[in-house]
């Protein structure tokens, strides 16, 4: 499994900003946006590549992992 597996990667629709808005919660703040969803999450994934490899490269630990907690279903049940 490659390291970039390890985090919940999130594109959504900004009504605010009238684009989608791809962000990585854990990993870093920020993110990426655009018009085209496809678009949006390539490039967040190549944006969680690069977060992931200058972790590994400057020999400092990952924050905890993001993926696997079943966020979706947690969210739903709010509503």
């Amino acid at each position: 499994m490659n390291e970039t597996h390890r985090y919940v990667k999130i594109v959504e629709w900004s009504n605010e900003d009238q684009c989608f808005i791809g962000s990585c919660p854990g990993l870093f703040y920020g993110g990426c946006h655009g018009d085209d969803e496809k678009q949006v999450f390539a490039e967040l994934c190549a944006i969680v590549d690069e977060t992931t490899a200058l972790y590994v490269e400057s020999g400092k630990f990952l924050p905890p992992a993001t993926s696997g907690k079943d966020y979706a279903n947690k969210m739903i049940s709010l509503v």
